[in-house]
């Protein structure tokens, strides 16, 4: 079975800035894209940002130039920087990837359970 864990959220003022972590665990071959969503109350989710196994990126407009996505293939790792914070940031974020469990499996997409971000004075 396979896991994604997120860490990392918390309470942070205006421009303050945090790191979340996803952690995969489980049967894995391989993992392909990872992405992060966030969902503030509301709301829809949404895409937040994206990278490929190669190291290709993508951002929402409303991130760019604050946030920066990235990962360790060796560690199964995805995090997510998060600096100049605002308060409509305030949200779950969710951590998204592509994962094949074996060789022949299929690729499946799979979520973690979310941490909270606010960002609040």
């Amino acid at each position: 079975q396979v896991q994604l864990v997120e860490s990392g959220g918390g309470l942070v003022q205006p421009g303050g800035s945090l790191r979340l972590s996803c952690a995969t665990s489980g049967s894995i071959y391989s993992i392909y894209a990872m992405r992060w969503y966030r969902q503030a109350p509301g709301e829809q989710r949404e895409s937040v940002a994206r990278i490929t196994s190669g190291g290709s990126t993508y951002y929402a407009d409303s991130v760019k130039g604050r946030f920066t996505i990235s990962r360790d293939n060796s560690k199964n790792l995805v995090y997510l920087q998060m600096n100049s914070l605002k308060p409509e940031d305030t949200a779950v974020y969710y951590c998204n990837a592509d994962i094949r469990r074996t060789i022949d499996s299929l690729l499946r997409n799979y979520w973690g359970q979310g941490t909270q971000v606010t960002v609040s004075s």
